[in-house]
């Protein structure tokens, strides 16, 4: 009976003791698993940042592929609208070209078969401003090399680039040692630039080829730079403005050229 008492406080400091460290463990785990939950918040919280910013670019890049295909469509529109254009003109220039090979077969035709006859006088003007229903007929019927320059370079003057080309090519052939046939080339070349300027570069070349002596070789020159400077293509234009300046200091055209060199940078 002594030893069972002796004993029992032991056993209850024991008891004290595993209780103590069971509470400890239980405390732990309660912090442990508040942690967890904190870690977890934060993750909920991030995931719902990251979602809202997703959402946000996906609705802006909606806005701007709108916006895109709403751009395509209006150049789409324009495309088409610029290619009609381009096909009415080619069918206008087709039929002018046609025009213009047909007129030049009959005036060839009849300055064969009428060797002889005597210069006519220029039709007159007709008083609305057209363009001079006798130009191609006194051409063809035997005119003069004054007849004929002047009736071109009236054509030119009025917008009738391809009658006056048709008028220029004539003299040329049938006048080629004629004091103005510089100038004719160089109105052939002019009567292209409007509307083709790879032809008017090669008239061009040909005018400060064939006549390098002439007035219109600077100006030939100086056109092969301005062409060139449109096509982008600023050291031809550079060059061609120099050849100007060297071969002509004292035309007109070495002036204007000098300004463009200073422009471009040499």
């Amino acid at each position: 009976m002594l030893l069972r008492v002796t004993h029992a406080p032991w056993f209850l400091g024991l008891g004290l003791l595993a209780g103590c460290a069971l509470r400890g463990d239980v405390r732990k785990v309660e912090l442990q698993v508040e942690a967890l939950r904190s870690e977890l918040a934060r993750s909920d919280t991030a995931r719902r940042i990251e979602r809202d910013s997703i959402v946000r670019i996906l609705a802006s890049l909606q806005a701007v592929l709108a916006t895109q295909q709403t751009a395509l469509v209006q150049i789409r529109g324009d495309v088409r609208t610029d290619l009609q254009g381009v096909q009415q003109q080619l069918g206008t220039l087709q039929e002018l070209t046609g025009q213009s090979q047909q007129r030049l077969s009959e005036l060839r035709s009849r300055i064969g078969s009428q060797p002889s006859q005597p210069p006519q006088p220029p039709t007159l003007f007709d008083t609305a401003g057209a363009t001079p229903s006798g130009a191609p007929d006194a051409i063809a019927s035997g005119a003069g090399p004054d007849q004929m320059y002047d009736l071109s370079l009236q054509q030119y003057r009025r917008g009738s680039f391809a009658t006056a080309r048709l008028g220029f090519r004539e003299f040329l052939r049938l006048y080629p040692t004629d004091e103005r046939a510089p100038d004719a080339l160089y109105f052939v070349g002019e009567s292209f630039a409007p509307e083709n300027s790879d032809s008017a570069s090669a008239v061009y070349e040909e005018v400060v080829r064939s006549f390098p002596n002439s007035p219109r070789a600077p100006s030939g020159l100086y056109k092969l730079g301005l062409l060139a400077e449109q096509r982008g293509d600023r050291a031809a234009a550079r060059t061609f403005y120099a050849r100007v300046v060297a071969g002509y200091p004292r035309s007109d055209e070495a002036n204007l050229a000098r300004d463009k060199l200073q422009r471009l940078g040499r």
